[in-house]
């Protein structure tokens, strides 16, 4: 006799007394293993379902990348990284690809329009003393529209679309292109280019003595305007843009494909495990890597976005034991502090996570003690947490 009620089977519960009257000629011990691998079985069906819809993504992705389109797509984001770790590499990547021309005016539409490209790579790359690098600096500065802006404006727009590299000779040939496109949108304001190289540079300096901390005697407006009074510009003009400097200081651009590119491209150790996940306790397969004191997961190895984010601070790693996972370990907190961790959503959008526990199984022992050894090995400590944990401990207990 067999049980029909395929709603006793839900979630591995099965009613023994059913189970009983099943089976009479059963024991009770025979009953529940019988009901433990009912439940295991319901478990493996759900687990390869998931496998199934996870395959079936990736063929997708597969099936997209056969075609003309989707190959373009995987190389321009190879394109991406590599110009991240090496401009020039980068560039040539491009041209080789077919992705751009090989033209001053196509790689400057690249470095002007692209997203998630370094900008600090970019400032590199525009700054180098050779032709065809000039070309395109002159291109990329011609791509901004300064037309009717006053010199700080125009400033705080080309400051936005790279970071300035620290060599001096690459800074002169960049201020010195873009004082020549602003006063030839400009021509009423300043008699020669000359005049707005040297005020956009005291402009940049001003910058940084009014906000880097380091620098501890902050000039004064009237300072400003005596440093100033050999460049031909009215000391009402000076003070307007020392208030406006004062008042908002220039905004350093994001490295939009840096931090993470370089912690993914040069990881502790990366590799597949099983986690575990919170409100539902189902194992998923996930892609980990590990660096710069964090514990980064994702879905597919090809993802350019992680899932979560464990940062690995003040928390700890132990081998544990699990009826349903060989070779398991997690991270914890000390007490039952939640783990300072991030994930993204069903939505596509970054949430607080909320466990005390993280639980993973790898595939061999081996690989189970080289995760513990180099999660160790990358906890970092902060005294203050402890500090505040104590603190904690004791507001409560007078509560």
């Amino acid at each position: 006799m067999y049980i029909q009620n395929v709603d006793q089977l839900k979630m591995g519960s099965v009613d023994l007394k059913t189970l009983a009257n099943a089976y009479p000629d059963l024991t009770n011990d025979e009953r529940q293993l019988l009901a433990d691998i009912r439940r295991r079985k319901q478990e493996l069906l759900s687990e390869i379902n998931q496998l199934k819809d996870e395959l079936s993504e990736i063929s997708s992705d597969i099936d997209g990348m056969d075609t003309e389109e989707g190959a373009k797509r995987k190389n321009m984001a190879m394109a991406k990284k590599k110009f991240n770790m090496d401009p020039k590499k980068g560039i040539e990547f491009l041209i080789l690809q077919n992705l751009v021309k090989e033209t001053p005016e196509e790689v400057a539409q690249f470095l002007y329009k692209e997203e998630g490209l370094n900008k600090t790579a970019i400032g590199d790359y525009l700054g180098e003393k050779k032709d065809f690098n000039e070309a395109v600096l002159k291109a990329f500065v011609e791509l901004h529209d300064f037309t009717d802006l006053i010199l700080v404006q125009a400033l705080r727009q080309f400051l936005w679309s790279f970071r300035l590299p620290g060599e001096a000779q690459k800074i002169d040939r960049m201020m010195e292109t873009f004082a020549q496109r602003y006063c030839q949108l400009n021509p009423d304001i300043f008699t020669n280019s000359d005049t707005c190289y040297v005020l956009s540079f005291a402009i940049i300096m001003l910058n940084t003595s009014l906000h880097n901390p380091s620098v501890k005697d902050k000039p004064s407006v009237e300072q400003f305007i005596n440093m100033n009074r050999g460049i031909y510009a009215p000391p009402p003009l000076l003070a307007h843009i020392f208030f406006s400097i004062k008042t908002e200081p220039f905004k350093i651009p994001e490295d939009d494909g840096n931090d993470l590119m370089h912690t993914f491209f040069n990881p502790d150790k990366e590799g597949w495990l099983c986690k575990q996940g919170g409100r539902y306790k189902s194992w998923k397969r996930r892609w980990f890597i590990l660096n710069d004191n964090c514990f980064y997961y994702f879905e597919f190895t090809t993802d350019k976005e992680p899932r979560g984010i464990i940062p690995l601070e003040n928390i700890k790693v132990r081998e544990i034991t699990d009826r349903n996972k060989e070779h398991c370990f997690e991270l914890y907190s000390g007490g039952n502090e939640v783990i300072k961790a991030c994930k993204t959503d069903s939505e596509g959008k970054v949430v607080e996570g909320k466990h005390t526990v993280y639980r993973m199984s790898a595939s061999t022992a081996e690989d189970k003690d080289d995760w513990i050894k180099c999660i160790q090995q990358s906890i970092s400590h902060n005294p203050f947490y402890d500090m505040l944990a104590v603190r904690k401990k004791k507001a409560q207990s007078r509560n």
